[in-house]
């Protein structure tokens, strides 16, 4: 009889796991709060890792990702990359339809095998298996199951219980096993806003976290989601040993074990820079000859093979070869400023035009990019070494503004690169303007820009004539029937000053109505965006990078016109910047119109985005503000 009932409860302990399973891919059992914002739902995902040796590591996922509209797929998460330190043990995915219903069993060898590199990769020996699947109708998941075994071990998986913007989760686990002796560290953020349980030192559990929106002038995605970061003290990358006890101790193993032996130049290179500096009065000097010499022989090109993803090819073969990804560059420039007594450090760094930092407080394998800084007075330059038009020095945009991690000889050391700041990230536009009794509108224009702003138009001066042309009327759109009559480009790049000189026209740029002429004086710079409404925020905002606007245009009336009416002068200001606009009558047949607007660089709380948006909505409005012209 208790035989029985053993048998009894074991059968419905069973019957209660495969029906649990079941629910994960039946799409119409997800709760409605997962359901909302989302394209996806992660419905089970459990991480596994062991650490077998500094050099050995399994790791094995389990994922079932209901795909809730074609926007969802990305979110799948169906792959895995490999290369020679890698060895697949296992990797499947299931398909089951909105029912739950399985339609289809995938295994390895139908996965697509393709290369994971970019267009701009010249060589590499990176590879990714991906899934391939074409729905017929949504929603649909996919289960998918993957165990590999790696030596390289600097890499560690991260674990993020909310993966992206537009996906939630019902339940994500991460366990790492550590069976070796070697010291691991972690670092959790954010977790204490969402559903996550702490179950031992390297276990950690998540529940019912709901997909986020993503919002306009939202800050970085893993600034406020929740993520699970961890390093070994002693690593691998690609049969390269690695130390790491803190940013000193790794910055050091970058400069003695992975970087070694690659600077050395031909001795016929070292002399043809050094008889090019020669002559040259400063340090600063030499290293702006050095720095043009790298951009005119060399271009980028990613390489990928073996350990070159994070290891420079030799400086020499940059030289051979007139080619190199940003660490090769970055390398190559360092030797050949060594090569003429100047000291320079090579940079690991995240580029983006989005400011992200190295994070100062936990030490691994971070960054996505390589510079170089120089030191100069108690200082540094830093040189972005992939552009062959950048001027020396010049870093905005990219990586500017944000913590990054210097290799010297003495180890590792977490330094801040260049702020561009509101009041030096200008742009003034000065113009004459005629305008005759029909409307038509004759223009001299010239705009000067600095900062961050040099970088918007830099390029312009390398494009054809009829795109600059296509430019240029994309850029003043709000004039119809515009000409470009002469354009020319001034790219002082010693000052990193860029001036555009143009003559336009348009015929009917003035309105007419009745015996009057309707004029919009802010004919050049025009603002109509405004930011979207949200009727709750949800997550603070940032201005990343502040910049001033000074435009001046003097009009010149045809004879048979003056002016009538115009506007009272505007002056708006709160935390977010200034704004001022104003009508100077010079004579009955001249007035000039002047506006300044200030964008403040700074982090806002979400309950401080209605005031940002009026103050845009302010200044679209008054950006259309007209004039009357009578006859």
């Amino acid at each position: 009889m208790f035989k029985n009932i053993s048998l009894s409860i074991m059968f419905m302990f069973f019957a209660l796991i495969c029906a649990s399973q079941s629910s994960k891919t039946d799409a119409l059992t997800i709760s409605p709060e997962l359901k909302n914002n989302a394209n996806a739902v992660i419905r089970f995902k459990s991480l596994e890792i062991e650490i077998k040796a500094y050099n050995k590591m399994i790791i094995k996922e389990h994922r079932i990702v209901t795909v809730l509209n074609e926007y969802g797929i990305r979110n799948i998460g169906a792959y895995l990359g490999y290369d020679d330190t890698v060895n697949i043990k296992e990797m499947n995915a299931v398909i089951y339809d909105a029912f739950g219903t399985e339609i289809k069993k995938v295994k390895e060898r139908d996965f697509k095998d393709v290369s994971d590199v970019s267009g701009s990769t010249l060589f590499s020996d990176n590879r990714q298996k991906y899934l391939s699947y074409t729905p017929s109708s949504y929603p649909y998941t996919v289960e998918f199951t993957s165990e590999y075994v790696t030596s390289t071990t600097s890499f560690m998986p991260r674990w993020a219980p909310l993966e992206n913007y537009y996906v939630s989760t019902e339940f994500s686990s991460f366990k790492v096993v550590n069976n070796s002796s070697i010291v691991l560290e972690k670092k959790a953020s954010h977790f204490e806003n969402y559903n996550i349980t702490e179950l031992s030192d390297f276990h950690f559990e998540a529940n019912t976290i709901k997909a986020i929106k993503k919002e306009a002038y939202a800050p970085n995605f893993y600034s406020f989601a929740p993520r699970l970061k961890l390093a070994l003290q002693e690593f691998d990358m690609k049969g390269v040993k690695g130390t790491n006890s803190g940013w000193q101790s790794f910055g050091k193993w970058v400069d003695t074990d992975l970087n070694k032996g690659t600077e050395a130049l031909p001795e016929s290179v070292i002399n043809e820079v050094k008889n090019l500096t020669q002559a040259a009065n400063s340090n600063i000097e030499k290293a702006k000859i050095v720095y043009k010499y790298m951009q005119d022989k060399t271009r980028y090109i990613s390489v990928q093979v073996g350990i070159g993803g994070w290891k420079p090819m030799l400086a020499s073969d940059v030289d051979r070869l007139s080619y190199g990804d940003c660490k090769a560059l970055s390398n190559y420039t360092k030797a050949l400023l060594k090569a003429v007594g100047i000291a320079s450090y090579y940079t690991l760094i995240y580029g983006n035009s989005n400011i992200q930092n190295i994070d100062k407080n936990f030490s691994s394998q971070q960054g996505n990019h390589a510079i170089l800084a120089m030191p100069y007075q108690d200082d540094y330059v830093f040189l972005e070494c992939t552009s062959q038009t950048n001027p020396f020095g010049y870093i905005a945009n990219f990586t500017d503004d944000r913590d990054a991690l210097i290799i010297t000889p003495e180890g590792g050391k977490i330094i801040h690169t260049t702020i561009y700041n509101t009041q030096s990230n200008t742009q003034n536009t000065k113009a004459t303007i005629t305008l005759d009794v029909l409307g038509t509108l004759n223009a001299s224009l010239d705009v000067t820009s600095q900062g961050t702003q040099y970088d918007r138009y830099s390029q312009l001066e390398t494009k054809e004539e009829k795109d600059r042309i296509l430019y240029y009327k994309n850029r003043f759109d709000n004039i119809n029937n515009l000409e470009i009559l002469s354009m020319t480009i001034n790219n002082d790049k010693e000052n990193i000053v860029l001036t555009e000189n143009l003559e336009v026209k348009a015929t009917k740029y003035g309105s007419r109505a009745g015996n009057r002429i309707l004029l919009i004086p802010n004919a050049f710079n025009k603002n109509t965006y405004i930011p979207p409404r949200y009727k709750n925020r949800t997550l603070p905002f940032e201005v990343d990078r502040g910049y001033v606007d000074v435009d001046e245009y003097v009009f010149n009336l045809s004879e048979t016109l003056s002016i009538e009416a115009v506007f009272d002068p505007i002056a708006i200001s709160n935390k977010f910047g200034e704004y001022s606009a104003k009508i100077e009558k010079i004579s009955d047949k001249k007035f000039k119109y002047t506006r300044k607007l200030t964008f403040n660089k700074g982090k806002y709380s979400k309950e401080d985005y209605q005031d940002f948006r009026k103050f845009y909505s302010d200044i679209v409005k008054n950006d259309k503000s007209k004039i009357a012209l009578k006859k």
